[in-house]
């Protein structure tokens, strides 16, 4: 909190809240973190995607694979694009989009893949990797959850053409506010996104593109230069207090699979379980909040469900959205804490 203040009184001294040097600043230091040769902040993870799709110029109502059992912004942003998202089934122990059911729904009209690194775990990349180079297909990876989610020594952000970031203020590397920011090593497609987040233009009053106004602002960025140095610390403590939950709790609860050579930065610990609401109601009266993420899968939202994937059937995102609950484990929370939601659990 004394960093976050002496750095917002330091802003409001200089006097220039938009597109400044704490931006630069902060878009140098997460392209190096991410080990990528740009960065790009924008104003939130949504318009990340969004800005990602529209750089990399695909034909309209191109279609853009997507996982089914994604946050809905991920399917938003291929739509506000003028895409055309084709839902595909997660691996029901990852929870992550399922590489060997990718193949089968790429037509002539699909040209990218999006991927989510749900929940803070990267996604088979490797695979999906091929499958792309295959079918010459961009990969924008959705790494709203996953700041500092690697496998072996490969961060997210840096397997796709380009990597989506949101700041939001719960996550691992969150702001005081809403922020976003894209990585890339493309040259080109750095250029783009520079001038489509701002009006379309690189220099003042110069506009060669349509662009938006999509800018991450100086106070946020100069907080999240404070918090980035932390990322380490806050995604170690996150492991932690999850090393307690897959130690100590019962085995009644189906809990987050560990896999050799991926590390895991726990923005959210999801368990599932048969009576997923009244394990919900149980824990509440014993004080203890959870949360599910997500209640409703993105094709029976209603702003969906009439159009994209009207008759469309996808269990395997249905049984995980009817059996998923999140479990506290914030940067805030201690391990004491934990050990009480873990013993109140295993009473259940």
């Amino acid at each position: 909190k004394h960093e976050f203040i002496k750095d917002f009184s330091d802003s409001i001294s200089k006097g220039w809240y938009i597109l400044g040097e704490k931006v630069k600043k902060f878009e140098t230091e997460f392209a190096n973190y991410c080990s990528t040769d740009y960065c790009v902040g924008v104003a939130s993870g949504l318009d990340a995607i969004f800005l990602a799709l529209k750089a990399l110029n695909l034909p309209k109502k191109s279609e853009v694979i997507v996982p089914s059992n994604t946050y809905i912004a991920s399917i938003l942003a291929i739509i506000h694009a003028g895409l055309k998202p084709v839902l595909v089934e997660p691996n029901i122990e990852t929870y992550n989009i399922d590489p060997l059911l990718i193949q089968e729904k790429i037509t002539i009209d699909t040209k990218a893949i999006l991927v989510v690194h749900l929940y803070g775990k990267l996604c088979n990349m490797n695979l999906i990797k091929d499958i792309a180079n295959k079918f010459d297909l961009k990969i924008i990876e959705d790494c709203a959850q996953a700041h500092g989610a690697r496998y072996k020594t490969r961060l997210a952000g840096s397997f796709g053409d380009i990597g989506a970031f949101s700041f939001y203020p719960t996550k691992n590397l969150g702001c005081l506010g809403d922020g976003g920011a894209i990585t890339t090593s493309n040259d080109k497609l750095m250029e783009k996104i520079v001038k489509l987040r701002n009006y379309g233009s690189s220099k003042k009053y110069i506009n060669d593109l349509i662009g938006f106004n999509s800018r991450l602002d100086e106070i946020q960025a100069g907080f999240l230069s404070i918090k980035l140095k932390k990322l380490a610390h806050i995604n170690n403590h996150k492991r932690k207090l999850a090393h307690i939950y897959l130690k100590y709790l019962k085995d009644d609860f189906i809990k987050p699979i560990v896999q050799e050579n991926y590390f895991d930065v726990y923005h959210i610990f999801n368990i599932r379980h048969s009576k997923r609401d009244s394990l919900k109601n149980y824990l509440l009266k014993n004080n203890i909040k959870t949360e599910i993420h997500y209640p409703i899968p993105p094709h029976k939202q209603k702003a969906l469900s009439n159009t994209f994937f009207h008759n469309q059937d996808f269990p395997i995102s249905d049984k995980i959205h009817k059996t998923t609950l999140s479990l506290p484990i914030s940067f805030f929370h201690n391990e004491s804490d934990i050990y009480r939601v873990v013993d109140i659990m295993n009473k259940y």
